[in-house]
């Protein structure tokens, strides 16, 4: 099925393009978390907790998806249980973080993980089962929660107050959760994974500087160690980090993986110039989830058209979902992908005479802001029980509606529904998670802080009718 040579395996080909050589065809590594569950019927609390059932799942991603490299978990929730973090378990997604022990103080944890810690013995068995079963031609990802996201996970929306009021603190925090996450990165490593792909999604919520200030030199620390194993690193961020896609590549990644709020032609320009390699962005929902085959088929044939010239291959990219794949995403437009990639001339002319099917933006009925009691804060997300930085802009939200108890209406708009795709769209939203209010957009991609949030609600409600 490779359009490469057959002497090439998968593993092969994922590690020339992390080596930065020249590519005979294009890597292709679909991230089947919860997904994979949805292929032998299980749930997502199944596949996370049980590792026959997780082996089991993988192993029909390999044969579905053919995958040059593929996430052996996708779980970002793992370290931060460990640490104390309750969980809240669903049927279709990851679980996600309900308490934040570090909360109400701002204390430092000194424990480090132990491989008989929380669920790392399922997760290592596996990797080890994996490793055996395909691991001489499919490279196998380690996913490492990475510094910023665990520090959120244990601190909460206090992290980003705390870039202001606490630095030292923060610094001090950020400090042992990169050691966390070196010591995760060691753990799989030894368990045979190939590629250790740190995901680190909330880095798209903070500015250039925030980033250089406070998570360069742990980046810069924890790539170094990884190259220092002898293994391959990722950069794995989520959302809008098109600002942060330089002070990214200076910490010295093999590659950085986007999700679709990335122009990746723009973004690609930039990881050439460090001769990172990139790694995206086939959008979830629209596509993916919603999507047709041949929808799939040519968002891949554009993407490649874009960055080479038509029937040559792109050097240094990894084509992949933007992220972890919902879980109910339909088997024939993964391998729509797939087969785009594998064989481009012949998915050509699949689509050649195809169009796809205009959403209806006539259905969608948008509130008279005009006329409204009290401030609308509407909040879109790509789904804020399993996207973590989609999940700490609804906490803002809910924090600053608790604060204003009475005085403004909340509403979640999950793109993860066709409905809002619809209204994504007819409302002119570019990238998630946003925050508008009265209709107005004013926060995407970057979580606010409380006290800026509710001065911007008040901003509307003091300028309206009831002032």
């Amino acid at each position: 099925m490779y359009n490469h040579s057959p002497a090439m395996t998968g593993k092969e080909l994922l590690f020339a393009a992390l080596r930065h050589e020249p590519l005979p065809a294009t890597p292709w590594v679909p991230f089947a978390g919860v997904h994979a569950g949805s292929l032998k019927g299980y749930t997502a609390s199944q596949v996370l907790t049980d590792k026959a059932k997780l082996l089991e799942s993988l192993l029909e991603v390999n044969r579905q998806y053919d995958p040059d490299g593929q996430p052996v978990v996708f779980d970002l929730q793992i370290e931060a249980e460990i640490l104390g973090c309750e969980l809240v378990w669903a049927d279709k997604a990851p679980p996600s973080v309900a308490s934040h022990p570090l909360a109400q103080k701002a204390e430092v944890p000194t424990r480090l993980p132990e491989k008989t810690d929380g669920r790392l013995p399922m997760v290592l068995d596996t990797m080890r089962a994996m490793k055996s079963q395909v691991g001489e031609h499919t490279a196998l990802y380690g996913l490492v929660t990475g510094p910023f996201t665990l520090a959120s996970h244990l601190r909460g929306t206090e992290i980003f107050m705390d870039m202001f009021d606490r630095k030292e603190y923060v610094n001090d925090l950020l400090t042992f959760c990169t050691t966390f996450a070196m010591r995760v990165a060691d753990i799989y490593h030894e368990a045979g994974m190939d590629v250790l792909a740190v995901v680190d999604p909330l880095v798209s919520q903070i500015s250039p500087k925030h980033f250089t200030q406070f998570l360069s030199g742990e980046f810069t620390r924890l790539f170094s160690h990884i190259r220092s194993l002898g293994a391959f690193s990722s950069f794995f961020v989520c959302g809008d980090a098109t600002k942060n896609i330089e002070v990214m590549c200076l910490t010295a990644p093999d590659c950085i993986a986007v999700d679709e709020n990335i122009n990746l032609v723009n973004a690609k320009q930039i990881t050439d110039r460090y001769n990172i390699t990139i790694e995206g962005n086939i959008p979830l929902t629209t596509r993916m989830l919603f999507g047709t085959q041949q929808d799939n088929m040519k968002y891949i044939l554009d993407l490649v058209d874009s960055l080479a010239p038509q029937g040559s291959v792109p050097q240094n990219l990894i084509i992949s979902p933007g992220c972890d794949m919902p879980y109910d995403i339909p088997v024939e437009n993964v391998v729509g992908a797939m087969q785009a990639i594998r064989d481009p001339e012949t998915a050509r002319l699949m689509v050649a005479s195809y169009k796809a099917e205009a959403l209806d933006l006539d259905a969608v009925v948008l509130p008279d802001y005009k006329s409204l009691k009290r401030p609308l804060m509407e909040v879109f997300t790509l789904d804020s029980a399993t996207c973590p930085a989609c999940g700490y802009m609804m906490n803002a939200a809910r924090r600053a509606c608790e604060e204003l108890a009475g005085q403004v209406d909340m509403v979640e708009y999950k793109i993860t529904q066709p409905e809002n795709v619809a209204r994504l769209v007819k409302m002119g939203i570019k990238n998630l998670p946003s925050i508008l209010i009265n209709g107005e957009l004013k926060f995407s991609s970057l979580i606010p802080s409380n006290r800026e949030l509710v001065e911007e609600i008040k901003k509307h409600y003091y300028s309206s009718s009831h002032k």
